[in-house]
């Protein structure tokens, strides 16, 4: 009686897994436009998230969201300001400068 129910509980938990894989392989070739737009938004972020994470303010600032969205907010008034173009033109270089050292190591 024992055996059965434990051969049940495994064959329910591959069921489950088998399942589980079947779902993630259709939403990985779903192609209708709102979760398509959905994958690129969500590979935005991830790839925005490691820019910061390469600029090294996660622990420049430990990690202190607040301090990361007030440096961000600092950045979009300096874009709005009559500074932009030499702002634009300061951070590109560096940015340039960055993936070049990141590249190198």
């Amino acid at each position: 009686m024992v055996t059965a129910i434990v051969a049940t509980l495994v064959t329910l938990r591959r069921a489950q897994a088998a399942r589980n894989r079947m779902q993630l392989t259709r939403a990985r070739h779903d192609t209708r436009a709102w979760a398509v737009k959905r994958r690129e938004r969500t590979r935005q972020l991830i790839e925005l998230g490691g820019l910061v994470a390469k600029a090294g303010l996660v622990e420049l600032t430990d990690d202190d969201r607040a301090v990361l969205l007030g440096l961000m907010i600092e950045a979009a008034a300096t874009l709005r300001s009559e500074s932009r173009e030499r702002a634009l033109t300061l951070w590109r270089r560096r940015g340039k400068r960055g993936f070049k050292v990141s590249v190198a190591d």
